[in-house]
């Protein structure tokens, strides 16, 4: 089969399944994933969907304010749910099982929101490619019965952003994004004070001309992690100047280069050597 039919036949089977769900809450966090499944519930369902995008510390404000421009220049129905994780002990200690907690959290406040309203499910974004990957998110959407419309139609990441692409859609190439705390180191307790260190050095980031980036907080040390095709662009002393007098000021006593650039959960490379948490 060509790759095109191919492709137009995994739409048309999402399309059917999300058809099939009849009314859906969507855990809507703004990025490509979860923005084409609210959109393509929307197509579905009309008004019997519903973007729900949780709010807390742990969303950059460029993140909110682009997730519901997003929302609103389609006209998908949106809601903001108010979610406070960092209360939790369990969420906070930030071990390895954080992304579990703070998905529990999100999943469990929708699910009341899901009976309030009287939708019939909910769904979240999880592709065919994070079936591979280290997502103890996954589990508590297991745990809440949220089910996963882009796996059920045996979607990629490549081909949603074909498919986002196709449909015009402006967040079809936005760079791969994740909540703050993915960039505290494990083991180092996630606070507000530290969220808003990494929000800020990366916005600084941002505003030098590097669009994807990850600042990883190791207490007294960032470790600016910048995509592979920018290094050669950062290596220069005026650059890297620059990089130390905007992160320095915002508490870290020692800024360092990571030379093997941007990837995706390089925080997950230790933990091999950290013994299981409990969920």
């Amino acid at each position: 089969m060509h790759p095109d039919v191919a492709l137009a036949a995994k739409s048309v089977h999402l399309h059917e399944t999300l058809l099939g769900l009849g009314s859906v809450l969507v855990a809507y966090s703004g990025g490509t994933d979860s923005a084409f499944l609210a959109y393509a519930a929307h197509r579905a369902l009309g008004p019997k969907m519903l973007a729900v995008i949780a709010d807390s510390a742990s969303l950059p404000r460029a993140e909110l304010a682009a997730a519901l421009a997003f929302t609103a220049e389609h006209g998908i129905p949106t809601q903001i749910l108010q979610t406070d994780e960092l209360s939790r002990e369990d969420y906070a200690r930030n071990d390895s099982q954080r992304c579990f907690h703070c998905k529990d959290t999100l999943f469990a406040a929708m699910e009341i929101e899901r009976a309030r309203l009287g939708f019939a499910h909910l769904a979240y974004g999880m592709n065919l490619d994070d079936k591979g990957e280290f997502r103890p998110g996954q589990k508590a959407a297991a745990m809440h019965h949220a089910v996963a419309p882009l796996v059920t139609a045996e979607l990629t990441k490549p081909e949603i952003r074909d498919l986002a692409r196709a449909t015009g859609l402006s967040l079809a190439d936005k760079p791969a994004s994740a909540c703050l705390s993915s960039r505290i180191e494990y083991g180092r307790p996630v606070t507000r004070e530290n969220l808003a260190q990494v929000e800020q050095a990366e916005a600084a980031l941002h505003a030098m001309g590097f669009p994807q980036v990850r600042v990883r907080h190791h207490g007294d040390l960032a470790r600016v992690e910048i995509a592979r095709t920018d290094l050669a662009r950062v290596l220069s002393l005026d650059t890297l100047d620059r990089i130390t007098a905007v992160l320095k000021p915002l508490g870290f006593t020692y800024v360092t280069l990571d030379t093997q650039g941007y990837r995706s959960g390089s925080m997950n490379d230790i933990l091999t050597t950290i013994a299981p948490a409990r969920a």
